[in-house]
C-alpha cells in the first residue's frame, strides 16, 4: 500500500536524503572555509595553499556531485566523486581511527553504492527485452553490499544500559538490521528502520535548539544530515527492492 501511493515520489525523495550529508557539508565549506582551512593546515602542518586545496575540492567535489545526481546526469561519475571524498575527509580528518565515525562513512558508502546500482537499472531499462543476467550481476552485489554497509549506522546506535527500553531498542533494531543485511521482509524492515532512525534523529540530533555560536550546533547538524543520508539509503532499497542476492529473491525460486 505505501509502495503504490509513494512509487512515483519515493526514489525522489530518496535520492535527495542521502546527498544531505554532501550538500550540507559543501555549504559548510563555503561558510566556514577559513576555519576549515586553519584546521587541516595544523592538523597535517601542509600550510595553506594545500589546506585551500583541499577545502576547494571538498566544496566543489560535494555540491557538484549533488547537482549531477539531483538531474540525474552522470550518475554513476558523480557517486565515484562522492566514494573519493568520504575517503579523502576519513584520511584528513582522521577518521580511520574512530571506530564510531568510520563505521558510519561505510555506512555513507553503502548509500552511495546502492544509489549506484539504481542508475544502472536506470541505464540497462532503454534495453529493455534483451537478456542481460551477466551484466546485472555487479547491480546484484551492489546492492548486497550497499545493504551491509547501511545497517553499520544501527550497530553505532546500540546501548548496553540495563534498563528495559534500551534492552528492547537493542532487540528489536538488531532483529531489524539482521533481516535488511540478509534481505528477508527487506523493504518491510527497511521501512522500520526509517521510521525508527528518523525518530532518534530528530530526538537527538536536534541541532536548531543549541544557538549557532556554539560548537556542539556545528556537531549536531553534521550528525543530523549523515543520519539522513542513510535513511535515503534505506529509502532507497524501500523503493528498489534488495537484489538478486537476498533471502526475498531465493523465496522466488523455493
Amino acid at each position: 500500500q505505501f509502495l503504490r501511493v509513494t512509487k512515483q515520489y519515493l526514489p525522489h525523495v530518496a535520492r535527495l536524503c542521502l546527498i544531505s550529508t554532501f550538500l550540507e557539508d559543501g555549504i559548510r565549506m563555503w561558510f566556514q572555509w577559513s576555519e576549515q582551512r586553519d584546521y587541516i593546515d595544523g592538523t597535517w602542518n601542509c600550510g595553506y595553499f594545500l589546506a585551500s586545496i583541499f577545502v576547494f575540492i571538498n566544496l566543489f567535489g560535494q555540491l557538484s556531485g549533488c547537482i549531477l545526481v539531483l538531474s540525474r546526469n552522470f550518475v554513476q561519475y558523480a557517486c565515484f566523486g562522492l566514494f573519493g571524498i568520504i575517503a579523502l575527509q576519513t584520511i584528513a580528518y582522521s577518521i580511520l581511527w574512530d571506530l564510531k565515525f568510520l563505521m558510519r562513512n561505510l555506512a555513507l558508502g553503502g548509500g552511495l553504492l546502492l544509489l549506484l546500482a539504481e542508475s544502472r537499472s536506470e541505464g540497462k531499462s532503454m534495453f529493455a527485452g534483451v537478456p542481460t543476467m551477466r551484466e546485472s550481476s555487479p547491480k546484484q552485489y551492489m546492492q548486497l553490499g550497499g545493504r551491509v554497509l547501511l545497517v553499520l549506522m544501527f550497530m553505532t546506535l546500540l546501548h548496553f544500559d540495563t534498563n528495559f527500553f534500551s534492552i528492547l531498542q537493542n532487540i528489536v533494531g538488531t532483529a531489524l538490521i539482521i533481516l535488511v543485511a540478509i534481505g528477508f521482509k527487506t523493504k518491510l524492515a527497511a521501512l522500520t528502520l526509517v521510521i525508527w532512525l528518523f525518530g532518534i534523529n530528530i530526538y537527538f540530533n536536534a541541532f536548531w535548539t543549541v544557538p549557532a555560536y556554539k560548537p556542539m550546533h556545528d556537531f549536531l547538524k553534521y550528525d543530523f544530515f549523515q543520519t539522513m543520508s542513510v535513511i535515503g539509503g534505506l529509502l532507497l532499497v524501500v523503493a528498489l527492492g534488495p537484489g538478486g542476492v537476498s533471502m526475498d529473491e531465493k523465496k522466488k525460486e523455493w
